[in-house]
């Protein structure tokens, strides 16, 4: 493992309108050079339900290739989510692509039936940990949040499954407090770095969003919080040896 600067975009995202949220994050983004970048769910669109917005899952797909291009400029991965379109269903699709050229996907395990979410995308059925940079990633999807046995962490061949934790989120301003609770517990019970990245602003059915994206240390700490409904982008470096310190010193995960 290397020290690696992980970069948080919160931002008012365009309700369903790709190219408005392309160019924003561009402008927000101009002179980012960051390891890893986290946007918040379905960065193009907002969390909708507009199955008609969905390309296909292949690299012509223009919301891909932006991201590609956008991997390529900060000279780091991006990660967030989308909805696509495979042969027989639709997906609330986890994406991390890489200035390589890699790219690997996770589709959201617990859609939010509240929202009918279950009516228009198929959950997924397994877990995706990614190896960037030494450091072993595990994607996940604003309601997962809400379920930790989706992410218990635990040692495989004498190593902890993962180390740090990502959730991209369109979780709304009246149960912020959930948000900010349960993103320190998943921290703490799996002795990993979390990163929580959420919109603000409001969208189309008019739900208002709030941010609260932050940075969780391995001991709960806050690292980094972003300011309440204001867009911004923040960096953060990780250092391993500080999680490798924390994790010998207290082996819960044994």
């Amino acid at each position: 493992m290397q020290p690696i600067t992980i970069t948080c975009l919160q931002f008012y995202q365009q309700w369903e309108n790709k190219e408005a949220n392309y160019q924003r994050i561009l402008n927000l983004t101009q002179e980012l050079k960051s390891d890893i970048l986290v946007l918040p769910e379905m960065f193009d669109t907002g969390f909708s339900m507009a199955t008609d917005l969905a390309e296909p899952w292949h690299r012509g797909n223009a919301s891909l290739r932006f991201l590609q291009h956008l991997s390529d400029r900060i000279e780091g991965a991006v990660y967030t989510s989308l909805m696509i379109k495979t042969k027989n269903r639709f997906a609330n699709r986890g994406v991390f692509v890489t200035p390589s050229g890699e790219m690997a996907y996770y589709d959201k395990r617990k859609t939010f039936k509240m929202a009918g979410e279950d009516l228009f995308f198929k959950e997924g059925r397994r877990e995706h940990i990614v190896l960037y940079k030494g450091w072993k990633i595990n994607l996940q999807i604003c309601f997962d949040l809400r379920f930790p046995e989706l992410v218990r962490n635990k040692y495989v061949l004498g190593q902890p499954k993962y180390d740090l934790l990502l959730y991209v989120a369109n979780w709304p301003e009246k149960r912020i407090a959930h948000w900010d609770a349960l993103l320190q517990a998943r921290a703490i019970e799996n002795q990993c770095i979390v990163v929580g990245v959420n919109r603000v602003g409001v969208d189309g059915n008019q739900h208002v969003y709030c941010g609260n994206s932050k940075l969780v240390g391995i001991d709960g700490s806050i690292l980094w919080q972003a300011e309440t409904n204001q867009e911004c982008t923040a960096s953060c470096t990780l250092n391993p040896e500080t999680l490798v310190a924390f994790r010998k010193k207290l082996p819960f995960l044994d």
